[in-house]
């Protein structure tokens, strides 16, 4: 990946960037549909649907998994300052190690963890079997989720991964599936295939479950709303 900004160019950006994302909060409206009560876990996503862990009701409590790039202490950065933890092994294999352990240690002391399983470099929408292997070694389930709205203020990014995000006064769902469950047992690739699965019904089940949400009125002013709503399909 080309090197985009300079240590401390990098850092005003962050600045620049992260103060974009405190004045949206108050024009985003998130309700969460079918949030598992499942504690420790490891929220799986799509990369373009990376942004959806603002939703997550105990950010403090969230360790995001974020590349140890030089851009990435940009983003690092940026969501650091939004309240988040973040985990970033270093470069390489023998980073990747790092990385894991960082995790199953946040996940053994009762915190949550969150992974773009496609990233970082795609190909899109297409899982890795990384987040499998760590469910298996940490014994904690893995919880797809997704996000979605249908407001015009829905931006799509023309970069790999097509990042969605709202612009202004936007309305949407956090929708999560049910939880994966790794024993020692399973195999990686079958799980990983229910993964994807799993994942790819979340994308086609979501602009249902927004209209019901939508259709009781259950938006609210604020961001910071957790309240839940169940959805039956």
């Amino acid at each position: 990946m080309v090197r985009l900004f300079e240590d401390d160019a990098a850092k005003k950006v962050a600045k620049v960037i992260y103060a974009i994302f405190h004045m949206q909060e108050f024009f985003t409206h998130i309700k969460s549909v079918d949030f598992p009560e499942v504690k420790p876990c490891i929220y799986a996503m799509w990369h373009c649907h990376q942004m959806c862990v603002y939703g997550h009701p105990e950010i403090g409590k969230l360790n995001v998994l974020v590349s140890r790039s030089k851009d990435g202490e940009m983003i690092a950065d940026v969501i650091e300052h939004m309240g988040f933890k973040t985990i970033r092994g270093s470069k390489g294999k023998k980073g990747a190690v790092e990385a894991s352990m960082q995790m199953i240690t946040a996940l053994k002391n009762g915190e949550d963890c969150a992974m773009m399983v496609d990233g970082p470099k795609g190909p899109a929408k297409v899982a890795k079997d990384g987040v499998i292997k760590l469910a298996k070694m940490a014994g904690v389930p893995i919880v797809p989720v997704t996000w979605f709205s249908t407001n015009f203020t829905w931006v799509k990014f023309p970069s790999w991964d097509r990042l969605e995000m709202p612009i202004f006064n936007t309305n949407l769902i956090n929708l999560y599936s049910s939880p994966i469950y790794v024993s020692e047992d399973d195999d990686i690739e079958e799980k990983r295939q229910e993964l994807q699965t799993a994942l790819v019904k979340l994308d086609e089940t979501a602009p249902v479950a927004y209209k019901e949400v939508y259709q009781w009125g259950l938006w609210k002013k604020k961001r910071s709303d957790s309240s839940q709503f169940k959805w039956n399909p």
